[in-house]
């Protein structure tokens, strides 16, 4: 079929390779449409679509004939191992086995000197290692007591043994299996039986109803308007890479006539090409959310003004992405999908039960994620650098950001959020942009990923990222973070004598009010945030070796 693609990869620019993923994202929304109109009540029709089309996509349009044997095997070997082993061990096993695998076929990919338009079969596979894995922990979990089990393992738990049927479907659901996102068994069982819908029935019985129309599936309104919408900004962005990406790319940061311009161009030159190296991503992650939400996935409710929200296929928050005020809101918003995998079936399961996640799950996670992508050089600089970024930031959120908020203001979970202080608007704008200057000096490797060209990359921009983080790491850690520590205790004493003399004066306010005979003067409730300030008083004393106690003597 290579003969229909080509003349559309010559107009483009683009790959063959790349011309049939796009035609394959695309064809998943007609496709979508037939799929959502097979009846609740025949599920295994839909399996049966499913597993039809992903092999129509892998071996006739792709070509990727032993390439879809290879999945077939790792999706036969997860199905026997979860259903023999009853021991703790078979999450494991499933996980050795099908990471395994892929780290064969990134070899090859690697000695084979494929690039990123070449559509080979570590892609798909990728995607599918996050289901198998995720579907072997959720059996795992369904054999466990249920007291045992967190809130996303007791939703997620799979306590009936799916027939091979209903396990083929589920790890060939077509819209997501070629570049995700990925999604739970449980989640693709509510997709065909219909019970994702659930909470929309009460809203909507009464249309249903007065349109005579009691079919056998009730699907939410909006679910198009939601999908193409999607497909819209994936094509935006799509033709934005087509564009203007031969123009800005990470692989002419290595080239004499870049090395020939001043510093402050090369950096700004750097920032733009870092924008068009991720649309390519946001264009197939945003097609493939709407191709999902067109066969019905990821129905998440409604809005407050009564419109439905279709977020559960969202893989990437393009926004929070090219905005980020920090590295933690930016890593939470790209490859969301992958990030709750390595969260839960990697992070939480490696930690001893009883206890916190600590270093050592970390390290897992972090070797997990770099292996699961591949094994080229490029991948590990770019982790171990954001490793520190990492740190980096959370330092900066500890000792840093308190000082341009309230005094007074105490976070947390279930805290409001903090007011908008001119202070905090220049600190969350400077932290926009050095997120942004690192995140495009972070991802060179991991787009040019050779350990030289990385090398040339970062020399070329006088390493300014490791000179940033370094900075900060010294200072934070020689002495920066007491020093700041310390100027906050001391804006807290303040802001906690002041709260004491502002309800002195009010205590004298109400007293001196007269009483009436049917109601006793009150003194004001204690504010909580009162509260919190003395406890972190009291910590502070107790941190600086003080033991003496303060005497509060209240005017009458």
């Amino acid at each position: 079929m290579d003969a229909f693609f080509e003349p559309i990869a010559d107009a483009t620019g683009a790959s063959v390779d790349q011309i049939k993923l796009i035609f394959c994202l695309l064809f998943s929304y007609p496709l979508g449409s037939l799929y959502i109109r097979i009846p609740a009540s025949h599920p295994e029709i839909k399996h049966v679509f499913s597993v039809a089309i992903t092999f129509f996509y892998l071996v006739p349009i792709l070509g990727l004939w032993g390439g879809a044997l290879q999945l077939l095997v790792d999706i036969l070997g997860t199905y026997y191992i979860a259903q023999r082993v009853q021991t703790k061990s078979m999450p494991w096993l499933v996980f050795a086995f099908t990471m395994g695998h892929l780290t064969i076929s990134h070899i090859i990919r690697t000695f084979a000197e494929a690039g990123y338009e070449t559509i080979e079969i570590s892609g798909p596979q990728m995607v599918l290692t996050m289901k198998l894995t995720t579907f072997a922990w959720n059996i795992w979990d369904g054999r466990r007591p249920t007291e045992d089990l967190d809130g996303w393992q007791t939703e997620q738990r799979v306590a009936d043994y799916p027939t091979l049927l209903e396990f083929l479907g589920y790890a060939c659901y077509f819209p997501g299996f070629l570049v995700g996102p990925y999604l739970t068994y449980n989640d693709y069982q509510a997709l065909v039986t219909g019970s994702l819908y659930k909470s929309a029935e009460e809203q909507e019985e009464e249309i249903v109803n007065n349109t005579n129309n009691l079919s056998q599936r009730l699907v939410p309104h909006g679910r198009k308007r939601v999908a193409f919408k999607k497909m819209f900004i994936g094509l935006v962005f799509l033709g934005l890479y087509v564009l203007f990406w031969p123009e800005f790319n990470f692989t002419l940061t290595i080239e004499d006539e870049f090395e020939a311009r001043r510093l402050l161009s090369r950096i700004i030159f750097l920032q733009i090409c870092g924008f068009f190296e991720r649309t390519k991503y946001y264009a197939i992650w945003t097609l493939t959310e709407g191709a999902s939400i067109q066969t019905g996935l990821g129905f998440t409710g409604y809005t407050a003004g009564g419109r439905t929200k279709w977020e559960g296929a969202k893989n990437v928050e393009i926004w929070k992405i090219e905005f980020a005020e920090n590295n933690k809101v930016l890593l939470d918003s790209w490859n969301m999908k992958t990030n709750v995998w390595l969260r839960e079936c990697v992070y939480k399961r490696v930690t001893p039960k009883g206890k916190k996640p600590g270093f050592r799950s970390s390290l897992a996670t972090f070797a997990t994620s770099a292996f699961w992508h591949g094994i080229a050089p490029g991948y590990y600089l770019s982790f171990f650098f954001f490793a520190f970024v990492q740190t980096t930031g959370r330092l900066a959120r500890t000792y840093l950001r308190p000082l341009v908020l309230p005094a007074g203001y105490v976070g947390g979970r279930g805290a409001p959020p903090p007011p908008q202080t001119r202070k905090k608007q220049l600190y969350d704008y400077l932290g926009i942009l050095i997120t942004l200057l690192l995140t495009n000096y972070g991802t060179l490797p991991f787009m040019l990923l050779t350990i030289d060209d990385s090398f040339v990359a970062w020399n070329n921009v006088m390493w300014y990222g490791h000179f940033l983080i370094g900075g900060a790491l010294i200072f934070f850690y020689l002495g920066g973070s007491v020093v700041l520590h310390q100027v906050q205790a001391v804006r807290v004493k303040q802001a906690a004598h002041q709260m004491e003399r502002d309800e002195i004066n009010r205590s004298v306010q109400v007293r001196s009010v007269p009483s009436t005979p049917s109601r006793a003067p009150t003194l004001p409730p204690v504010d909580e945030v009162a509260q919190e300030i003395e406890k972190e008083l009291e910590s502070v004393a107790a941190r600086q070796g003080g033991g003496k106690n303060k005497k509060k003597n209240k005017q009458q």
